[in-house]
């Protein structure tokens, strides 16, 4: 090499690893950086259910345009939000081999995209199917009438439109009963960031009694000191027989009332959601979480939801 004008030092040959070893290093670098421990291992099952069993064992600079095709192709239609995934991981693995020196060129996920390769797929959005705003009154007293620790879990979800698993993994560590507000952490919100919800007097009425527990979680399950299973409401739903809605579905729910009752700026509804609200510029001037604008939306939610009961259980026996 030296003879070549070659710096041996910089030239010299380097056990190339396999597509496997490599992705699965990628995957211990980047531990850190997972949202949580159930996101990170999504990310490596994809690559060892549909990538390893065809391309693991070849050297990472082997892999190219053919080889991508053949783990991608055969699921690109059937299961097409899957292999968008595993398309995104592939190229992940590839672009840090080629930072490495492992690999040069384009990256072939990339050059399959670009030649439109593949077939257009149309998704199908799906929706989680949500009851009606005006039938949640009846089911709401339904619910009051009934013991278990899932249908209080079930009744506070409905009143502050969380997610299943912002409500299940509750803390009394959370919830500061003095300014009525439960914020819920960072790790547990969709958007990576604490969320603040205002408590009004219905959902308080749930969960102040269950400090008598003393568990650490609000909705303790069958276990001391955690949560209830993220089950438990959805089979509670089944076996209340109440069809075509889903326990997600209630958020739903909620901003149709929130639009269609309330009337409240859409910047409220959505906020009371958890969901982000304008451009990244925006959200950056625009600091405010609307705590109190938001509390009053919720005071009459929940007074919506438990204060109507008779007249709408009325109604359902009458139809």
């Amino acid at each position: 090499m030296a003879k070549t004008g070659l710096n041996p030092r910089f030239n010299a040959k380097r056990d190339i690893p396999t597509f496997e070893e490599f992705a699965k290093q990628v995957h211990i670098d980047r531990m850190p950086t997972w949202k949580n421990a159930k996101h990170g291992q999504q990310w490596i099952n994809t690559l060892r259910d549909y990538a390893f069993p065809k391309i693991g064992r070849m050297p990472i600079d082997s892999v190219d345009q053919p080889e991508v095709m053949m783990c991608l192709a055969p699921i690109w239609t059937d299961k097409h939000e899957t292999a968008k995934r595993l398309a995104q991981r592939i190229k992940t693995v590839l672009d840090v081999a080629r930072s490495k020196g492992f690999r040069s060129g384009e990256n072939p996920v990339t050059a399959i995209k670009d030649a439109q390769a593949l077939p257009k797929v149309k998704a199908k959005v799906q929706h989680h199917k949500a009851m009606q705003w005006r039938d949640v009154p009846a089911f709401y007293a339904n619910l009051k009438i009934r013991k278990a620790m899932a249908a209080k879990a079930l009744m506070f979800t409905c009143l502050t439109g969380s997610r299943t698993g912002e409500v299940l993994g509750m803390q009394w560590a959370e919830v500061d009963l003095d300014a009525r507000v439960w914020t819920c952490p960072a790790e547990r919100m969709k958007t990576g960031a604490d969320h603040r919800v205002p408590l009004t007097d219905e959902m308080l009425s749930i969960i102040e009694p269950l400090r008598a527990m003393q568990s650490d979680y609000v909705f303790e399950g069958q276990k001391r000191h955690r949560p209830l299973s993220n089950m438990s409401m959805l089979m509670l739903l089944r076996r209340m027989q109440v069809e075509g809605v889903t326990v997600h579905g209630f958020r739903s729910t909620f901003r149709d009332w929130a639009s269609e009752v309330a009337n409240v700026p859409r910047e409220v509804a959505e906020m009371s959601l958890a969901h982000q609200v304008g451009s990244d510029v925006e959200r950056a001037y625009a600091r405010s979480d609307l705590l109190d604008k938001r509390r009053e939306l919720m005071e009459r939610w929940s007074n919506f939801v438990s204060n109507t009961q008779a007249k709408v259980i009325e109604l359902h026996k009458v139809r």
